[in-house]
């Protein structure tokens, strides 16, 4: 069963980010904590976004957590998969594809044209069931960050 998250959820939110640090082989960089995590799914004015997967015994298996972006070529929002995790005992059961799937649900009844994330480029599983599932990579693009001192310094200027 896939389902919007609940405020009770955020334990489990917050716990499967971290596993998915670990998978992920950066798990010092997931500082987020549950409170931050329940205060921009369900604070004053959300602007983050999340799905759970439940398995047949009600137990959390999966989430996908996501927010709105926008396209100025289209003059649509779309939407952004910020985080797509299933615990692995139950991955390749079609979790992570119905999490995939509700996203899309949401696009099509909104009218956004776009459901867009991002993947390791070492995460060949994930890549395999992105492109199975009709997902294109943007090869052309190339994502950019500023963070730390060079966002300090560029927000000085």
């Amino acid at each position: 069963m896939i389902r919007p998250a609940k405020p009770e959820d955020v334990a489990e939110i917050h716990a499967m980010v971290r596993e998915l640090a670990e998978y992920e082989k950066a798990p010092d960089e997931a500082k987020a904590t549950p409170e931050q995590v329940h205060g921009a799914l369900f604070g004053d004015n959300p602007a983050v976004f999340a799905h759970i997967a439940e398995d047949e015994s009600g137990d959390v298996v999966g989430m996908a957590v996501w927010f709105l972006n926008y396209s100025t070529w289209t003059g649509k929002h779309g939407i952004y998969l910020e985080d797509l995790y299933v615990r692995p005992s139950v991955r390749g059961t079609g979790y992570g594809k119905a999490l995939l799937a509700q996203l899309a649900r949401i696009c099509v009844e909104r009218g956004y044209p776009r459901l867009e994330w991002s993947v390791l480029d070492w995460n060949a599983p994930a890549i395999a069931v992105y492109r199975s599932q009709g997902a294109v990579p943007m090869d052309e693009w190339t994502v950019h960050r500023l963070t730390g001192d060079a966002l300090r310094a560029m927000a000085e200027r």
